[in-house]
């Protein structure tokens, strides 16, 4: 799990929460169920089954692999619409390509992330280079979405290119985790990723033992997500694993410990952090499109449909079947 590392994390800076910071209870961690996306590549649910006033602003992530592909097995999505949110793709191993009718587009491989505002409108594919169809190997990702309130819902789409090498590198005071700030604010230190639903998003490497306690905004929401290890979350240590998903009370700190031994095959505690400023807005989501009423859900079809949504541009190293 390659993401963006460093050989000593003591030179980075370091953060941790002050003493006097109240500790975020765990209020559930569930499990998330497996399934296939787009033309067959497997994924984890992140959020099934948790309550959309314990997520809000984010509506859904899927973990794409971790899988080893044979030649010819390497899977993308077909073109497909978007409307009223921003999807956060971002890629730990692997490579993946993405193009959109609004003129955005690009490879992103170990540690980049693509982040694409849809807003009032947009065509998209996301797939795997020709090259890594016909060689295989290894994928895995996180693909989030991220609502927007009403009144950014119809905006212009833009489309952010992050690459690994600008994102926000962090450390605990022992050294003993990397966090990756790849949008929002951690303790005074900005990632690259520019949002309009104040959120924040962070990759934290722990090693076996290693705890962290970092501050969180008291306005926000608190979520963490198990890549791959073992560990326990919340002061009162609920033990996590990989597919599980922690769900945070209120508070102003949130803790996070890698188990003492891990799998030979996973040496460390890969988790994601979120935290983000609820919406509190009526959401009505169906298929592609997140709105805020059943009527502009029926619109956005309408409007698909009718080609409003933009138009498949010319094909650069892809078809419109994703291979």
């Amino acid at each position: 799990m390659p993401a963006v590392t460093v050989e000593n994390p003591l030179t980075l800076p370091r953060v941790a929460a002050p003493a006097d910071a109240v500790a975020r209870p765990v209020l559930a961690v569930t499990t998330a169920p497996s399934g296939f996306e787009g033309e067959g590549f497997p994924v984890r649910r992140a959020f099934a089954g948790i309550n959309y006033k314990y997520l809000d602003p984010f509506i859904m992530m899927d973990q794409m692999g971790e899988v080893e592909y044979a030649p010819g097995e390497p899977k993308g999505t077909p073109w497909h619409p978007h409307r009223g949110f921003e999807t956060v793709t971002y890629i730990i191993d692997g490579i993946f390509d993405h193009q959109d009718s609004n003129g955005g587009g690009g490879t992103i491989t170990n540690g980049d992330t693509q982040w694409m505002t849809a807003g009032s409108g947009l065509l998209h594919i996301e797939a795997p280079p020709e090259s890594l169809v016909m060689s295989g190997g290894l994928f895995h990702g996180l693909q989030l979405w991220v609502n927007l309130p009403a009144r950014d819902k119809m905006m212009a789409p833009r489309y952010q290119d992050i690459r690994g090498g600008n994102v926000q590198l962090l450390t605990t005071p022992d050294g003993g985790a990397l966090l990756r700030v790849i949008a929002g604010e951690l303790d005074g230190h900005q990632g690259p990723g520019i949002t309009h639903t104040p959120i924040t998003m962070i990759h934290a490497t722990l090693a076996p033992g290693a705890e962290i306690t970092l501050p969180w905004r008291e306005d926000f929401n608190g979520l963490a997500y198990v890549l791959a290890g073992r560990g326990a979350v919340g002061a009162e240590r609920r033990p996590i694993e990989l597919g599980q998903t922690a769900v945070f009370g209120a508070g102003s700190a949130l803790t996070v410990r890698a188990d003492e031994k891990q799998d030979s095959h996973t040496p460390d505690l890969e988790v994601v952090l979120l935290g983000g400023q609820p919406i509190r807005e009526p959401m009505a989501h169906y298929g592609p499109f997140v709105m805020n009423t059943r009527e502009e859900l029926q619109q956005a079809f309408e409007d698909f449909q009718k080609g409003r949504l933009g138009t498949i541009p010319a094909v650069h190293g892809m078809t419109e079947g994703g291979l």
